[in-house]
Formats: C-alpha cells, sequence, structure tokens
C-alpha cells in the first residue's frame, strides 16, 4: 500500500531555504562590515602614519629655515665685516699719500706761483691759485708731469687783465699716481680681502 505524506514538506523545505539564506546573507553582511573596518583601520593607519612623517618633515623643514636664516645673517656680517677691512685698509694705505702729495705740491710749485686752495675729490686733485704769469702755470704743469705723485695736469681756466687782478688766475687739474709700493700693497689687501671671502 502506497504511503502517503500529508506533512507540509515543501512549506518546511522553503522555510529551511529561507533560512539558509538570511544566515548566509548575515554572514555576506557581517563579512563586508568586517572588510570595512579592517579597511577603515588600516587607512587610518596609514593616515596617521603619514601624518607623523608630514609634521616631522615640517620641524625638520623648520629647523632647516631657522639654519638658512643664520647663515644669510652670518653671510651679511662677513660681508661687513669685509667692506670694513676694504675701508681700514684703504685709510692705512693713504695716510702716507697725504704727506707725499704735500711734499709734491711743495716741490713742484716753481717761485712766482701760489696755491690759494687744493680740493681732492677721488684720485683727482683742483688747485686753484695765482701766477705772476702764465708761463709760470705751463712751468707748474710741467713740474706736475714730471712728478713722482701727480701726473696728467689740465688747465681749466687761467685769467688775466683787469678782474683777475696782478697776475693770472688759474684752475688746474691733476691725478694722483699710484705709485710701485701703493699697488703692491693694493695687491696683498685684495689677496687678504678675498681669502677672508672665502
Amino acid at each position: 500500500m502506497p504511503s502517503i505524506n500529508l506533512l507540509p514538506w515543501r512549506q518546511a523545505l522553503r522555510q529551511r531555504r529561507r533560512k539558509e539564506f538570511l544566515i548566509g546573507l548575515g554572514a555576506a553582511v557581517g563579512l563586508a562590515a568586517l572588510i570595512a573596518l579592517l579597511a577603515h583601520l588600516t587607512v587610518s593607519s596609514m593616515i596617521d602614519s603619514q601624518n607623523r612623517r608630514n609634521d616631522l618633515l615640517k620641524a625638520e623643514i623648520a629647523e632647516l629655515d631657522k639654519a638658512i636664516e643664520q647663515i644669510l645673517a652670518l653671510e651679511e656680517q662677513k660681508a661687513r665685516m669685509i667692506a670694513r677691512m676694504e675701508v681700514i685698509d684703504t685709510l692705512q694705505a693713504s695716510r702716507p699719500e697725504v704727506v707725499k702729495i704735500f711734499d709734491q705740491m711743495v716741490s713742484t710749485l716753481p717761485e712766482g706761483v701760489y696755491l690759494t686752495s687744493v680740493k681732492q675729490s677721488g684720485r683727482k686733485l683742483e688747485f686753484n691759485g695765482v701766477a705772476q704769469s702764465s708761463t709760470r702755470v705751463s712751468a707748474f704743469m710741467r713740474n706736475i708731469d714730471a712728478s713722482e705723485s701727480l701726473a696728467a695736469p689740465e688747465l681749466k681756466v687761467i685769467q688775466t687783465g683787469k678782474d683777475a687782478g696782478p697776475g693770472a688766475q688759474f684752475t688746474l687739474y691733476a691725478s694722483l699716481r699710484a705709485p710701485a709700493a701703493d699697488e703692491e700693497a693694493s695687491g696683498k689687501r685684495n689677496t687678504r680681502v678675498s681669502e677672508a671671502r672665502k
């Protein structure tokens, strides 16, 4: 005799499949959540690590900027010191030059020529004076050209007549020669300054 199953087996199968589906779905959602959590933790860890590196780099850059500022300040101080050394060396070199210039002026001045003023601007001298005649001014120019310290005489103005008074008023320019000793001292000074710049 055939057996008939009257139990609702299809409904039980459907419920079992639904339960298995829900369990699988829950497991998939849980696994996805776990993966998302792990990914989030990994990314957060990487971001924190990169932020720490960035902070370290910023701190190092700030220290390097301070070091660069100190180096620039030292370079400026060095340039000021070199400029002072050059000024001091120039003053030291020009100390005996003034005496030589006055000595040369006395020795080059012929009789009958009187100086009223002498001006110096750099390596150029301006002589203003009075001479008994224009030939005395010419003699003064020849003496300047033959002197050791003075050179390149150049007559700017010479006035004779009633307005000039007795004799001739003149304005004369001359340049200072650079003697060999001064050139050697200048060479030594430039060597010392270039060594200081290194």
